[in-house]
């Protein structure tokens, strides 16, 4: 194919090609073609422009196919376009004298078409250059079209539809025989033709003014019989003319002749109405059709209409609408109210829906507020229909037909107007607030007046608009419920009253399944009650008894939809009345039969048909109660009804049809209920329901076909193309569906079942027709039922079907044989999904008869039902014989059959056989099902056999897989790609079957499409041509194949696919009018974008930039202005399709992850558009201030509202889209979390802008942040306020630490005090939902302690918001209104308890300031605010009433956390803060708060020492707590201040540790904080800390779960905090063992000391037990710690990869300070054994110490592991130290393992394996430690001894000054030690110690560690001095003393010395001052006996007295008293 990429057609390439291969090699050189044209010089293209011509030429003479002549049409007119348009009208003749051509063989027509269509193009392209010629031409099309067939017919329009877009006005003179043949093309037979004709006329009328002025109701005449027998393509091309035309009869869009007036909308809406009524009839015929009773005016007419007046609304757009609206609406429910439409139920159903589509479609175009508007209207239309009916029943005139007609019209009106009134608010959500409370509109009492209605429709649909407000407005359900309740209750006597106002309390329950906030509990009990009530007083009125008896029922139904929690409690009064609704026994039923009459027994009927729905509700909602009591009781009445089903025949015939209905309702709900119970709780009855259900399916009683219904379930979703269901999937599939249904009902609607009603759909439900609904669950239940009978049954039924059928026929035939099939296929579904076997050979033959007969059907629904069933046999029947004799029948029959039906059925039976047993496994069966199909495939005279047969091959490509069907890949690849190219588009369903083959195609070549093997280029280039011939299709389907099949593409092979070509496709279709065209888009660009998001965008930019188009401008604006996110904004914010918006939503956040942060001030411009755009509420939610806050508002008001800014390119966006906006903020933030730290930096950020002007960080846009997150807080929605919150929390979070630079000590967050105070205030009010408060308290706590406000007055403003929500928490569970559940009072209280315990832990953590409330900058940094002073002074005064609250709180979460065996536990009443009906739901509150409360609550006790303290506020009304914790009045059954104490600590461990057990998630990262932190401060007290080191086990578990947490955690915080937690429990240990010693020795006397008894682990004998042991439990503890960090500590890794990988320079910060922790830890064990135990453990922890310290000291040197060498020489310390180590019984013990240590620490100086140089002075360090902790058993041990001795002495000969200089000091401190450690030393390194200090002399010090060195050498010599005997030390002085008068210079030598030479003289001549004074005898003699030296001495002092007189004080000397290096000697 490359060979097709040049200007010129490669002919000698295309010569050698066969047919087939160069049809695909000319069409993709057209392609190249194409696009090469657009871009090459236009000197190239002159140059070869006659070649091309000819070459074009050859092309079209050569019969090309659709595809490839509309792309030589576009190429030969772009050529001339480009080129030379000079010999144009040569090719134009050319063309003119092919079309007139006589030649009408069927080889000659493709070159027809394709000159056709090349006219079309040619004058598109070119337009007026060709001058009148045009008048010729289109007279040659248009006589061409009297004698052309279907194809020439559509190819003609089209091409004329061209010729009008190219010449615009000047074709004016050929627009009226464009018209009248057009016209003529409406109503063709060829639904592609009348779609042509559709479009031809829309571009007509862009010029033609006569079509919507002088003709505009001919045309419409002609729509409307366009309209009758189309398809959905042709409704929505003539809908879309129609409307237009209409829309310019109102609007003209150029001014019309003076003598044509402009048409009204009341005229334009008649002429709509009109067609809705009539059709396309004459008003005469119609009018006589009416009188005669025969007029029918078919559906798709008037679906057809409904979608033109969707057009023409949408034309004028949505401001003529937000105008007109009020005239609007009663001319639109016209359409509904005329007696004419609503003649049957089914045109009732199907006029309603028209209408409510309508409203719907043209009410979803308006934003917020004009649609607040438009509900106050249609509230308007609903209370005029009300007062009317009044007035009607109220004269008297009932009985007239006047008002009975009124009547029956308005209930119409009503049920439309109520549904889209529900519809919009629940839309609008909680904006819609302010419409309810507006008291001159009265939306409530005016729906409410409904519900009284002599409609039943009207009165349902009344109660399902209440739910829907409730749905909208939670706060309302509760109100609602009490005032329907009220009304009920009153009007108890009136029929309409009981059944309207019981359907909106049922209402009214259902929807609390979509209200998180619940109502109260006690509603249900009200409602049960109420219930009870109307069932017990139904016989009493014989008026009212079906009403009352429906009402309670229906009652109870919906209360059992509120869930188990609810009903439990209930269930027993449920029982008695189900059990007194059916007769007790079979005796009971067979007497009652002879008793009542006809009413008695439909009361009777309709209470137990009432009572079996309760039952199917309890199952639904409630199966957690289902034991097997409750079930057990629930028999008996199901038994007597499964009786009752064989009596109600001779009922019917008793007391005649009036029984026929209710019988049907009560079969209903028997079978709807058995089919959800388990089959074996009613085996015993099987034989009974089956012969039943068999009787409903094959008897004659019941005529209802649903098969529309009933077959597509049992049809794989693959069949819904097949079948036209795809076309279902739509924006109009709201009215499309209904044209599914048969004749006989035109869908489902709500007063056919009003249980229905309680459905958890927020869709308003349609249930079917009862007769239909019977079938429906006949079906369902013999389904259910057949799997367990037994096999002669099975065989019985199955062949009582057959039979049933061969003596039927016609339409009853075809009846029965859809209701068997689709029963028995749901059988055969649930055999296989139970994995059963459907039985034997005699089972197998009926039912393979009855699907072989089914397959044969006329009915595409049962052919696909039918194939799908034998797939399934196939499976049930587990058996390859079988299933090879079924595939042999369809064989068989597909050799033989003729008929396309036939051929169609069987082909799909091969395609569909395999699918459940798991996919083709036989090569012989493969081949043969391909070459059947391949054949079927190209029979051209059948297209229906072609798409079943190509669709049946897409089913075999997919269960075949890559291994077996490879060697079919490359001839299905040619099959498809030929068909491609040559199938005719008016063959539109054969493309569609192609494209699902190409799609398997690609999806089982897979990931081997990148090969570059042998064939795979060639195909993967098919594959690319299949698509691009697709997307040229002018079917949506087939153009969203093509994207899914390029997306695929993309996926296996990336760089195959030209984003460049595919991204402005699909842009092009973003808004397309086709909503499966639109998710094909939009999925496709979600996984573009996950990988090349900006490549993606930019493409977007370009393709709006370059190729401007007409149409989509809207699209265009968008991309322009703000790129391709931009418009998917604009797409998200007008969808409705909840898939198409969630992946709208995904793709956006797609590219918010890979491209905000490269363009952060974009997408935070975006964001900020959508959210301030909204001109609906130009205002935020009032501000309301108290009293105390009035002078203060003048600060805040500036800053409150949010002004629309709708200049930007969305216009009210939805409060949906802004949420979702409101979420990419967040997001945005997050993300910048882990990028350029300046994104939080403002003095970095501007730095860095000054630097690049192109940067940008988060920072420099906070000011738009905290508008963005102010006007989303402050907003009506409820979800938008949260979602605000949310932001202005994660903007504190991240910003309050940021200071602001040009006002250094203060943070950037103060300029926003007002802002965030108004932001809180509306969420505080009384009227705000908890959940809002809530998520308020938890910013508020957030920012009081982020430190952001310094001045406490400013501070008080947020603080007095927390207070007074602590006064609503108090008031307790007697909140006075209850508006929602109890549960949600504990959410808010929990809320208010855990921001207060945020603020009382930062207030005690944060130490205030010295003497000021004004921060220091460096404390604001940390984030102190106004200190803890200041905060602890705001929390003091409620501190009391907290406290206890807190533990109140605490404990309801430590009752809520037991096991289940522990529920009877619980309170009875409840806790403080929960009901007891309400602990399910009270749970989760607890878990989210229950961790800074409970921290709080611990640092209130310590901070009173766990005194108690009683001084709660006389003002709690709360009771804390049920039980006993902390509460004065309980103090009673407390003995002491110690037991409170004790229940208190036992209360907080016991949350901490059954928590850290089992911490659930990462989420509860702040849980496990909390509990570390908070069992810290209990150890930092002395009385928490004596309990728990006195409690062995307790301390043991303690440990056990925090090493499980310390292995499951790797947060470096929560490591950390672990191993302080331990240090804490190992020191409480260390104290009790010490207090027991200190105890022993004072009562036992010093002088038995001997015989003491041995305290800490081990006792006497060193035993420690695992499990048992805090020894062992903080020694694995701290061995897995150090472990993780260092494996080679471990011999097993020591060797292996993990071993060798974890070298120690690999360690972080974090892990070192870990390392540390754990040596500290280990250091500390031995004191808390007694001596043998320390015996026991002292090798694993020197041991580990040692290895620790072998290790770091052989690491590369660094900071951080010099953190590891200190803590292991900390830890080393303490362990010498250790009393164990002196201890009589372990002396010896200790001294041998201490000099194994030493030995060990000795051999580390030797170099290892990898050769690195150790850390000598840290040896030297530990090995000095030795030297002076251990005893001198240790250390005096010889070769110990000897080997330390040499180790100094070669640090002493070391080339490194600060090894010198260490190893001084090091030596300094051994010679001042006891004389048996030190005198050896001395004598060894005293000599080498002088000889270094004389070598000075000659090497005087050049740099500062040299000085050192030489100083240290000094003091050391000194310390040696000092250690010498009294006889000796004046011989040393003089040795001393000359060594000090050798580093003093000349005064030459001095001005010429270095800075360290002149330090080392000063500094010796200092020494020499304070010594010779000293020892002043060695001095004289030594100066007497050396005068060079005196006079040396002497020259020094006299050069140092002249210095000071010459120098100010200021100079003083460099030497300092302790050295410039400073090393960490703390250790010794």
């Amino acid at each position: 194919m490359e060979r097709a990429h040049s200007l010129l057609l490669n002919e000698e390439a295309c010569g050698q090609l066969g047919e087939q291969q160069k049809a695909e090699f000319v069409f993709e050189w057209l392609r190249f073609l194409k696009k090469l044209l657009a871009a090459v010089d236009r000197t190239d293209v002159k140059r070869n422009q006659k070649r091309l011509v000819e070459q074009l030429t050859e092309v079209l003479m050569g019969s090309p196919g659709p595809p490839t002549r509309r792309l030589l049409a576009h190429c030969l007119a772009l050529l001339y376009r480009v080129g030379d348009p000079f010999t144009v009208n040569l090719t134009i003749d050319k063309c003119n004298d092919i079309i007139r051509s006589k030649d009408d063989s069927p080889s000659f027509l493709p070159t027809r078409l394709a000159a056709i269509a090349c006219v079309g193009s040619i004058y598109e392209q070119l337009g007026r250059l060709l001058g009148g010629t045009f008048s010729d031409s289109v007279g040659n099309l248009l006589k061409a079209m009297r004698s052309a067939e279907s194809q020439g017919r559509y190819e003609i329009l089209q091409s004329v539809e061209r010729v009008l877009r190219g010449l615009g006005v000047s074709a004016v003179s050929c627009h009226r025989d464009v018209y009248k043949a057009a016209r003529v093309c409406l109503t063709d037979r060829s639904m592609a033709v009348r779609c042509a004709a559709a479009e031809c006329l829309l571009e007509l009328q862009r010029e033609a003014v006569f079509l919507w002025t002088s003709e505009l109701e001919n045309v419409a005449t002609v729509c409307f019989r366009a309209f009758e027998g189309s398809s959905y393509d042709v409704r929505v091309a003539v809908s879309k003319l129609l409307g237009t035309l209409l829309a310019a009869a109102v609007l003209p869009r150029q001014a019309t002749a003076p003598r044509q007036r402009r048409s009204s909308l009341e005229e334009v809406m008649e002429l709509l109405t009109g067609g809705f009524l009539r059709g396309g009839a004459s008003f005469l015929r119609a009018s006589g059709d009416m009188l005669k009773g025969t007029s029918t005016v078919s559906r798709d007419i008037r679906v057809g209409v409904t979608q033109a007046c969707v057009v023409f609304v949408s034309c004028l757009g949505a401001p003529w609408l937000e105008v007109n609206f009020p005239a609007l609406l009663p001319l639109v429910l016209e359409l509904v109210s005329r007696p004419r439409a609503t003649q049957s139920p089914a045109d009732v159903v199907c006029c309603r829906r028209c209408t409510s589509f309508l409203l719907r479609a043209m009410l979803s175009t308006l934003g917020e507020k004009a649609q607040i508007a438009a509900a106050k209207e249609i509230c308007q239309a609903v209370g005029k229909q009300k007062r009317a009916v009044d007035a009607a029943l109220s004269d008297g005139n009932v009985e007239t037909r006047v008002s009975a007609v009124d009547v029956a019209a308005s209930q119409h009106v009503l049920v439309c107007c109520l549904q889209e009134l529900g519809a919009l608010l629940q839309g609008l959500g909680s904006t819609a607030t302010p419409l309810l409370h507006d008291p001159a509109t009265g939306v409530l009492d005016t729906v409410t007046s409904v519900l009284l209605h002599p409609s039943a429709a009207a009165r349902l649909s009344a109660a399902w608009c209440l739910r829907c407000v409730a749905v909208a407005m939670p706060s309302q359900a509760a109100v609602l419920l009490d005032r329907c309740t009220e009304r009920l209750t009153a009007l108890k006597s009136c029929p309409e009253a009981v059944s309207g106002y019981s359907a909106a309390i049922a209402a009214l329950l259902a929807a609390v399944q979509h209200c998180p906030l619940g109502i109260p509990h006690a509603k249900g009990k009200v409602v049960m009650g109420l219930a009870e009530d109307l069932l017990r007083s139904a016989t009493q009125n014989s008026r009212i008894s079906v009403q009352r008896t429906q009402g309670g029922w229906l009652l109870l139904s919906a209360l059992l939809t509120l869930g188990p929690t609810v009903v439990e409690q209930l269930l027993p009064r449920l029982l008695l009345l189900w059990k007194c609704s059916f007769p007790q026994s079979l005796r009971d039923l067979d007497a009652e039969r002879n008793r009542g009459d006809a009413f008695t027994w439909q009361v009777t009927l309709e209470g137990r048909a009432g009572a079996l729905c309760a039952m199917k509700s309890l199952v639904l909602h409630c199966g957690d109660l289902l034991n097997d009591d409750v079930i057990g009781r629930l028999l008996t009445p199901l038994a007597c009804s499964v009786a009752l089903l064989n009596q109600l025949p001779s009922l019917i015939k008793s007391y005649g049809n009036q029984m026929k209905n209710i019988s049907m309702v009560f079969r209903y709900r028997l079978y709807d209920i058995l089919a959800l119970l388990p089959p074996r709780t009613y085996e015993e009855s099987f034989g009974a329901v089956m012969k039943q259900l068999v009787g409903d399916l094959t008897g004659p009683e019941n005529p209802a076909c649903a098969g529309s219904v009933l077959l597509p379930p049992l049809c794989h979703a693959d069949h819904a193309s097949l079948l036209g269901l795809a076309l279902l999937d739509t924006d109009h599939r709201f009215i499309e569906e209904q044209l599914q249904y048969g004749a006989s009902f035109g869908g489902g609607s709500l007063e056919y079942d009003p249980f229905s009603i309680s459905q958890k759909s927020l869709d308003i439900p349609t249930p079917l027709p009862v007769a239909a609904a019977v079938i429906v669950a006949t079906v369902q239940l013999f389904g259910v039922v057949f799997p367990h009978i037994i096999v002669a049954q099975r065989t019985h039924i199955l062949e009582q079907f057959c039979e049933c059928l061969k003596q039927l026929k016609g339409h009853r035939q075809q009846t029965v044989q859809i209701h068997a099939v689709s029963a028995f296929c749901s059988a055969l579904k649930c055999l296989g999904s139970g994995r059963a076997g459907l039985g034997p050979e005699e089972v197998r033959r009926p039912a393979l008869t009855l699907l072989i007969g089914a397959l044969e059907s006329s009915t595409p629904l049962l052919r696909c039902a039918a194939a799908e069933g034998l797939s399934r046999l196939a499976q049930v029947a587990n058996d390859a014989a079988f299933t090879v004799a079924m595939t042999q029948i369809s064989f068989d029959k597909l050799k033989t059959a003729r008929d396309a039906v036939s051929r169609s059925g069987h082909a799909l039976a091969l395609g569909a056989l395999y699918r459940y047993l798991g996919g083709i496994s036989s090569p012989q069966h493969l081949g043969a099902c391909v070459g059947v199909l391949f054949t079927l495939s190209q029979d051209s005279t059948s297209p229906e056999v072609q798409m079943w047969a190509l669709h049946a091959l897409s089913l075999v490509i997919d269960l075949a897989g890559l291994s077996l069907y490879l060697g079919h890949v490359e001839p299905t690849v040619s099959l498809v790609l030929r068909l491609l190219l040559s199938v005719p588009p008016t063959h539109v369903e054969v493309t569609q079957s192609l494209g699902r083959c190409l799609t398997g195609l690609i999806t089982t070549l897979g990931p081997d499409l990148q090969g570059e093997g042998p064939s795979m280029p060639a195909l993967r280039t098919s594959c690319l041509v299949g698509c691009a011939v697709m997307q040229d299709s002018p079917d949506c389907l087939v153009q969203a194949q093509a994207i899914s099949c390029l997306q695929q593409l993309h996926m296996f092979t990336p760089r195959h696919v030209n984003l460049a070509s595919l991204v402005p496709s699909l842009c092009a279709n973003l808004c397309s009018s086709y909503l499966s065209l639109r998710r094909a888009v939009v999925a496709c660009l979600r996984q573009l974008v996950q990988r090349e998001a900006a490549e993606v965008s930019e493409h977007a930019v370009a393709l709006v930039k370059e190729l401007p188009r007409r149409d989509n401008t809207f699209l265009d604006v968008t991309i322009k202005e703000t790129g391709l996110e931009g418009a998917l904004f604009s797409l998200l914010d007008r969808e409705w399709d909840l898939q198409l918006c969630r992946d709208i939503q995904e793709t956006l956040g797609h590219m918010l992850s890979s491209m905000a942060l490269g363009r952060l001030a974009h997408w935070l411009k975006l964001c900020k558009d959508v959210l301030s755009a909204s001109a609906d509420f130009a205002t935020a939610a009032p501000v309301e201030t108290n009293q105390e806050e009035d002078v203060e508002r003048s600060d805040d008001s500036s800053v409150f509202t949010a002004n629309s800014e709708s200049d930007g390119p969305f216009t009210n966006p939805r409060w949906s889209t802004r949420v979702f906006a409101a979420e990419c903020v967040c997001r945005i933030i997050s993300q910048c979390e882990t990028g350029d730290p300046a994104h939080f930096d403002m003095a970095l950020a501007q730095e860095r802008r000054l630097q690049e002007s192109s940067a940008d960080f988060l920072v420099l846009h906070l000011a738009d942040l905290i508008r963005m997150a102010f006007m989303a807080a402050t907003d009506h929605s409820e979800a938008l306020r949260l979602a605000g919150l949310q932001t202005l929390l994660l903007i504190i979070r991240k910003f309050a630490t940021v200071p602001e630079p040009e006002f250094p000590g203060h943070l950037i967050l103060e300029q926003y005090q007002a802002n965030v105070g108004a932001a809180l205030r509306p969420a505080f009010t009384v009227d705000t939902p908890p959940d809002v408060t809530a998520k308020a308290c938890q910013v508020c706590s957030a920012w009081i302690a982020s430190g952001v406000v310094s001045d406490l007055g400013d501070l008080r403003r947020v603080h007095q918001l927390l207070a007074s929500s602590l006064v609503r928490v108090q008031g307790g569970k007697e909140a006075p209104s209850q508006l929602y559940n109890e549960s949600t009072s504990t959410m808010e209280a929990l809320a208010v308890l855990k921001a207060w315990a945020e603020v009382y832990i930062v207030a005690v953590q944060s130490p205030g300031p010295p003497d000021s409330t004004t921060p220091s900058p460096l404390e604001e940094g940390a984030g102190l605010g106004p200190g803890g002073d200041g905060l602890l002074r705001l929390v003091q005064a409620d501190l009391a009433t907290l406290s206890r609250l807190w533990l109140a709180a605490l404990q309801d979460h430590a009752l809520l956390t037991l096991p289940e065996e522990y529920s009877l536990q619980l309170p009875a009443a409840g806790g403080a803060f929960y009901t007891a009906e309400t602990v399910q739901q009270a749970r989760p509150h607890y878990c989210s708060s229950w961790g800074p409360i409970l921290h709080a609550a611990t640092l209130w006790l310590s901070s009173t020492g766990f005194i108690v303290v009683d001084e709660g506020p006389a003002n709690l009304s709360r009771p804390v707590t049920p039980t006993s914790m902390g509460q004065s009045t309980s103090l009673a059954r407390i003995t002491s201040a110690e037991d409170l104490n004790t229940e208190r600590l036992h209360l907080i461990l016991g949350l901490s540790v059954e928590f850290l057990c089992s911490p659930r998630s990462e989420a509860q990262m702040e849980n496990i904080i909390s509990c570390l932190h908070t069992l810290q401060s209990l150890l930092d007290l002395p009385w928490p800390r004596s309990k728990i080191g006195n409690d062995q086990a307790l301390s043991v578990e303690l440990l056990s779960v925090l090493h499980r947490l310390i292995v499951t955690r790797e947060s470096p915080g929560v490591q950390v905090a672990v191993l302080q937690l331990v240090q804490q429990v190992v020191c409480a240990a260390q104290e009790h063992v010490k207090e027991k010693r200190h105890s022993a020795e004072v009562d036992d006397g010093a002088s038995e000391k001997e015989t003491l008894p041995e305290f800490g682990e081990g006792r006497d004998t060193g035993g420690l037990i695992p499990g048992k042991s805090l020894v062992l439990g903080a020694l694995e503890l701290c061995l897995c710690v150090m472990v993780r960090r260092l494996p080679q500590l471990s011999p097993k890794l020591a060797g292996s990869p993990t071993g060798q990988g974890g070298l120690p320079h690999a360690m972080s910060q974090s892990d070192c300070r870990l390392v540390s922790a754990a040596l500290a830890i280990l250091s500390e064990l031995p004191s808390i054994c007694s001596p043998e135990g320390s015996v026991s453990i002292l090798p694993t922890v020197l041991y580990l110490l040692m290895g620790v310290l072998r290790e770091a000291v052989r690491a590369p040197p660094g900071e951080a592991l010099g953190l590891v060498v200190g803590g292991a020489l900390h830890a080393l310390r303490t362990v010498l130290s250790c009393p164990m180590a002196h201890a009589e019984k372990s002396r010896a013990a200790w001294a041998h393992l201490l000099r194994c240590a030493l030995n060990t620490l000795l051999d580390c100086w030797d170099p290892d394996e990898t050769g690195h140089t150790v850390d000598e002075v840290s040896l030297l360090t530990a090995l000095t430690i030795f030297l002076l902790s251990a005893g001198p058993e240790v250390t005096t041990a010889q070769p110990l001894q000897t080997h330390c001795i040499s180790r100094f002495k070669a640090s002493l000969e070391s080339e490194d000054p600060a090894v010198l200089s260490r190893s001084f000091q090091l030596l300094l401190s051994v010679f001042q030690s006891p004389a048996g450690v030190a005198v050896p030393f001395i004598r060894a390194l005293g000599g080498p110690l002088v000889g270094i200090l004389q070598g000075v002399e000659k090497r005087r010090p050049q740099s500062a560690s040299e000085l050192q060195a030489a100083q240290e050498g000094v003091r050391a010599l000194e310390a040696l001095v000092s250690a010498a005997t009294d006889e000796h030390r004046p011989q040393l002085v003089a040795v001393l003393l000359p060594i000090l008068i050798s580093f003093l210079l000349d005064e030459n030598a001095l001005a010429s010395a270095p800075p360290a030479g002149r330090t080392l003289h000063d500094s010796a001549l200092r020494d020499l001052m304070r010594l010779g004074p000293q020892h002043s005898s060695v001095f004289k003699a030594l100066m007497a006996s050396s005068p060079a030296m005196k006079a040396r001495l002497e020259a020094a002092v006299k050069g140092n007295q002249e210095s000071l007189k010459a120098k100010t004080a200021t100079h003083q000397p460099t030497s300092k008293s302790s050295p410039s290096i400073q090393l960490k000697t703390h250790f010794l």
